[in-house]
């Protein structure tokens, strides 16, 4: 007698005639979620253990490959104090490798397809190749191609490889985008996604950072400090700016790798004073996100972005509340290193989050026209100073309230004067 997680392979056409098998298939049509399905097999196994008999447990490959059932089967076995044997098999892995004729090490990722669609975002770096199983169905195709094509070119040359290690065995080549067109996808489907070119891995580019910073780096690089990158960390973010109001893309994707590499340049010489590392960065952010965003990773229901941004200020009080090196004030946290016109604006969108705000636009409207009269009536330079400062706060208020970003609007207003008085210049 024999209990089969699933009867769909081929080597069960083999068994020996006179074996009673049993399978968890109609478990599959009956589970809400794999996860449901594989509970419920973990547990039957783990009760037919306790018989006196015991029970054989199969699985198709190697218990320990691409299987969510055994580890499981063998904690609670351990915790139950049930003795059992594990019989290694053959995974598909060994002849899928075989098939495709490569060597998986040092860098190849293995990749569920189930959990990948469940994604947005490949969680692998593209420069490593990679090997997605569990492709059973064109739906499946079709869910990881879209995922993939975040990343790789539509065009991306990828094999298909069917019914490793039967006798049926088939290599399909094709373009990322035809996989899920394909006529043979089943359930021994796999995906082998070569690599793009070493430079599209973040890995790599810390790597590059990490070496211009070491003792066989560039003299410059290794010279440099947190203070001494200051200025060109303003640099590029201006730059990035100007590429955002030019709408050059080529010019965007130039400026933002050139910001990402004052972030990692920054990162590694943490690193090598260990104050922090990349990693630090990365999981600070990570966890900051996911505990600032309740309505998507937790059970939290909000449906419109006014709520989102009342409950983020909400959670940034309480953050500010728990983190003792740190005021819990709304205003807490705006750089006083802003430009005045940015500062501004977050000031006002601060406060607006608690509720301190004009009840309607003609409020903002009237208080131009007061900051106006103050300024006409000032006598001393003093007293138009604070008057002019006044009135440009009430105009920012004013491009809050009709959702334009008043740096944009006067970096173009800028670019206007100049293109206008340059062709004055020119006549």
């Amino acid at each position: 007698e024999i209990y089969l997680r699933t009867r769909m392979h081929p080597t069960v056409a083999g068994f020996p005639v006179g074996l009673r098998v049993h399978s968890f298939d109609h478990l599959y049509e009956e589970g809400a979620s794999f996860e449901e399905v594989y509970e419920n097999i973990v547990d039957t196994v783990i009760s037919l253990g306790q018989r006196e008999s015991g029970v054989v447990y199969g699985v198709p490959g190697h218990p320990f490959v691409a299987e969510a059932t055994s580890p499981e089967i063998v904690r609670r076995a351990e915790e139950s104090g049930i003795p059992f044997t594990v019989i290694e098999g053959l995974s598909f892995l060994e002849s899928l490798f075989s098939l495709l004729g490569i060597d998986p090490f040092p860098q190849t990722t293995l990749v569920d397809a189930l959990e990948l669609i469940i994604g947005h975002h490949p969680p692998f770096p593209p420069n490593a190749p990679a090997v997605i199983a569990q492709i059973h169905s064109p739906s499946v195709a079709s869910d990881l191609k879209i995922t993939l094509m975040g990343v790789y070119p539509d065009q991306h040359q990828v094999k298909l490889v069917h019914g490793a290690g039967t006798n049926n065995a088939l290599i399909e080549s094709m373009g990322l985008y035809e996989i899920d067109r394909n006529q043979n996808i089943g359930l021994l489907t796999a995906l082998y996604l070569p690599p793009l070119e070493s430079g599209t891995s973040f890995e790599v580019f810390q790597e590059i950072v990490a070496h211009l910073r070491a003792p066989d780096g560039c003299p410059w690089d290794r010279d440099q400090t947190h203070q001494s990158l200051r200025s060109y960390l303003l640099e590029e973010t201006y730059e990035v700016l100007a590429a955002l109001d030019s709408a050059d893309q080529d010019a965007l994707r130039e400026e933002l790798g050139d910001l990402l590499l004052q972030v990692v340049l920054h990162a590694q010489i943490a690193s090598e004073y260990g104050e922090f590392s990349m990693g630090d960065v990365l999981l600070g952010i990570h966890d900051k996100l996911i505990r600032r965003h309740p309505h998507v990773f937790g059970d939290l229901d909000l449906d419109d972005k006014q709520k989102v941004l009342e409950n983020w200020e909400k959670i940034k009080i309480t953050e500010r509340e728990q983190d003792e090196n740190k005021a819990s004030g709304v205003l807490e946290g705006v750089s006083q290193a802003l430009p005045a016109l940015v500062q501004a604006e977050a000031y006002q969108e601060r406060v607006n989050r608690v509720g301190f705000d004009w009840l309607n636009i003609q409020g903002v409207f009237d208080k131009i026209e007061e900051e106006l009269t103050e300024v006409k009536e000032a006598v001393s330079p003093v007293d138009q100073e604070a008057e002019i400062g006044d009135l440009l706060f009430a105009v920012v208020n004013l491009a809050r309230w009709i959702k334009i970003d008043a740096e944009s609007a006067l970096r173009s207003a800028n670019v206007r004067f100049r293109e206008r008085f340059e062709d004055l210049e020119s006549t």
